[in-house]
């Protein structure tokens, strides 16, 4: 008989998951995974042939956490609501994996899983071949982008600065030339990341809906 596993899958894709979150992904080596796990780096080869493997394990790690029930009941924009919301809230936990997401979204069945979903959905409103993929390519790029700006916070800081005095340098722009930048600056202070990621999605599905075809 072989000997027994010292690590299951989900230590590894935990263990993987810590080191991306706390370092971004330069941070997710064999070396440094190893360290965490307490073993040596050569063990984990018994696990992953390459760093690719790796890296497909967190994003599965990562869309494995994603969890909705369809409801055949509710309108299609209602269904791509939720789904959405889903995603970015899962999506926006682990921000530094967004890359291998994109990258790896060829070859990652939680993937399919969920654009599956996002398509059926969009798919309802009576979008099919390039209208569906424009429609998918609309909605998946706000809850990455969204995600990924909040790596920067509402406000892209400089080092040592704190949001009161980057405030202050946008306020202190020429008004008669950035009255509408020193508006959001200003707003994005007290912004808050769920509300203002419904309000886009709010928004785009309004167009969506607006030209969804006249069956729908």
């Amino acid at each position: 008989m072989g000997r027994p596993a010292k690590f299951t899958r989900e230590q590894l894709q935990e263990a993987a998951l810590a080191l991306i979150d706390a370092d971004g992904l330069s941070g997710l080596t064999m070396r440094a995974l190893a360290a965490r796990l307490e073993t040596g780096a050569m063990t984990l080869y018994n696990y992953v042939s390459q760093r690719e493997e790796l890296e497909m394990l967190v994003v599965e790690a990562v869309l494995g956490k994603v969890r909705w029930v369809p409801d055949g009941h509710l309108p299609w924009y209602e269904e791509l609501e939720g789904i959405a919301i889903t995603l970015w809230r899962v999506i926006r936990d682990h921000p530094h994996v967004i890359p291998l997401i994109l990258t790896k979204r060829s070859r990652s069945p939680a993937v399919f899983e969920v654009t599956e979903a996002l398509l059926r959905t969009l798919a309802q409103s009576g979008r099919s071949g390039a209208r569906l993929l424009v429609g998918f390519r609309a909605v998946s790029a706000l809850i990455m982008g969204a995600a990924q700006a909040e790596l920067a916070g509402p406000l892209t800081l400089q080092a040592d600065e704190s949001p009161d005095d980057t405030i202050a340098r946008f306020q202190a722009l020429p008004p008669d030339r950035f009255p509408h930048l020193i508006e959001i600056a200003t707003a994005a202070t007290a912004s808050d990341a769920e509300t203002e990621f419904r309000a886009s999605l709010s928004l785009l599905i309004d167009g969506l809906r607006a030209d969804a075809a006249p069956q729908a």
